[in-house]
């Protein structure tokens, strides 16, 4: 309830000069354009440091939640201080403070990662549902690219949270891909409400991507004998095809595999790997996803004005 005086007047609240500067410092800090970004940033950091604990006990079958974070070694529990996002890595110089024994530099490079892939998608798509889609989807990639690289997995539990993520994400923003409303302006009059065509663009990727490395792995193991793909890979680009649509799918697919040729070439040349190692597929496909989700756009509308120059 308002104080009043006894004229009637509402009273205005004590505040000292001090506190007046604090709030006046804190909201020209709110406003200012680099705290955003900034958060942004720190959120990826802090994140980051999740995926970490996925990325080591989602393929050992352990729980993500329980118990706390320990060192692999002495199994002495991680104070808070001491599991500050690349901070504390850093000072105490990639060792466990009780045994020293080193610790992993994946563990800053992958909260430095996500942190980036945070910072880009709010730089990219600005604060909105889109931003908050794509990091989503960057630090999904970051899981099942590093687990690929670790242990040639891709989870279940991943890639099936990403297709509901991607399916469901779909119904709160706009269709980018454009196939869906292609093929719904030669079956209607009038085209479908947006969430319709942003759910089939989705539905029309999983099932794109999906298939086509099914097909892809099924007619190695016919004509080869043996598996050359897992189903992780097909499971994963479902989930890919449900948060980009088929025509970035389809890229994806491209840029993973060039990448993958171009890589595993190298390997084999100054390595002594034969031709039948293992690549992690997998993680090429992550990162060409990444790529596709900065600059796909602008590479389709290059390419689309190629074709309409013709």
């Amino acid at each position: 309830m308002e104080k009043v005086s006894k004229a009637g007047q509402p009273l205005l609240p004590v505040c000292s000069p001090a506190r007046a500067a604090i709030v006046v410092a804190v909201r020209r800090v709110w406003h200012s354009l680099g705290v955003i970004p900034l958060g942004a940033f720190l959120l990826g950091l802090v994140i980051g440091s999740f995926l970490n604990v996925c990325i080591l006990r989602i393929p050992a079958d352990k729980s993500i939640v329980l118990p706390s974070s320990s060192c692999t070694k002495c199994g002495k529990a991680i104070a808070p201080y001491d599991n500050i996002p690349v901070l504390s890595w850093v000072l105490l110089r990639g060792k466990c403070r009780n045994c020293k024994t080193k610790i992993s530099a994946m563990y800053p490079a992958v909260e430095l990662l996500t942190g980036i892939l945070f910072l880009a998608c709010y730089l990219v798509f600005g604060p909105s549902v889109e931003a908050l889609k794509w990091a989503v989807f960057a630090a999904l990639l970051v899981v099942l690219t590093i687990t690929d690289l670790r242990e040639r997995i891709l989870p279940d539990e991943v890639n099936f949270f990403g297709l509901g993520a991607g399916l469901l994400f779909s119904f709160f923003t706009v269709p980018l891909d454009g196939t869906a409303l292609w093929i719904s302006s030669r079956w209607f009059d009038f085209p479908p409400p947006r969430m319709a065509l942003s759910f089939a663009d989705a539905v029309l990727g999983a099932v794109a991507g999906s298939g086509l490395l099914w097909l892809v792995a099924e007619g190695y193991f016919r004509i080869r004998g043996r598996e050359g793909m897992g189903l992780g890979d097909v499971k994963m680009m479902a989930a890919v095809g449900a948060f980009l649509g088929l025509k970035r799918t389809m890229m994806t697919v491209l840029a993973g595999s060039l990448l993958g040729s171009v890589i595993g070439i190298l390997l084999i040349s100054v390595s002594k790997k034969g031709r039948d190692y293992e690549l992690p597929f997998g993680t090429f496909l992550g990162a060409g996803a990444l790529l596709v989700v900065f600059f796909g756009t602008s590479a389709l509308r290059w390419y689309e004005s190629l074709l309409a120059v013709k």
